[in-house]
C-alpha cells in the first residue's frame, strides 16, 4: 500500500502525529487535518518555488475554499504521508488535492482540497499565474481519465 501511495503521489510530506493533536475521543481532532494540509501545501509551494519571489513581487497564494473528508480515525502514535496533486488550473487559480495516508493503518484516512487563488498583496487584487509556476503546476496536475 505504501509503495502504491508514493507512486501515485510523487510530492508528499511526512508528518508525525503528536499526542496533543488527539481530542477527548482519543483520535486526531478534525481541525488538525487543516494544519496537516497547510504543512503539505507550504512544502509543495517550496518545492515548486512558488514562495521564492513573494517578498519582491508581493504576489502569492491565498485560500478561497478548504474542505476535508474523513474516512478513518487516526490515533497517536502514527506517521502520516500527505500527498498533493493539482487540478482545475486557470489563469489566476488552481485546486490542490490532499490524500492523507496512515503508515500505522496502511490506508488512506482523509481526503481534502483547497482552492488557491493568486493574490497581489500590493494592489489587493487577484493576480495571474506566472508562466514558470503554471508549468510547475501542470507537472503535478492530476491525470485526467479518458472516457
Amino acid at each position: 500500500m505504501l509503495e502504491k501511495f508514493i507512486a501515485q503521489h510523487p510530492i508528499y510530506t511526512e508528518i508525525p502525529v503528536a499526542w496533543g493533536e488527539m481530542d477527548a475521543l482519543q483520535h486526531v481532532n478534525n481541525v488538525v487535518y487543516f494544519k496537516y494540509f497547510e504543512t503539505a501545501r507550504i512544502d509543495f509551494f517550496t518545492q515548486v518555488n512558488l514562495l521564492s519571489n513573494l517578498q519582491t513581487t508581493q504576489v502569492g497564494p491565498v485560500l478561497s475554499d478548504n474542505h476535508a473528508r474523513y474516512k478513518r480515525p487516526v490515533t497517536f502514535p502514527d506517521t502520516l504521508l500527505v500527498g498533493v496533486k493539482i487540478s482545475d488550473i486557470q489563469a489566476d487559480r488552481f485546486m490542490m488535492h490532499y490524500t492523507v495516508f496512515s503508515q500505522a493503518q496502511q490506508a488512506v484516512t482523509t481526503l481534502g482540497n483547497s482552492l488557491v487563488v493568486m493574490f497581489n498583496f500590493k494592489t489587493g487584487k487577484k493576480a495571474t499565474l506566472i508562466p514558470e509556476l503554471l508549468s510547475a503546476l501542470r507537472d503535478h496536475e492530476e491525470e485526467k481519465t479518458e472516457a
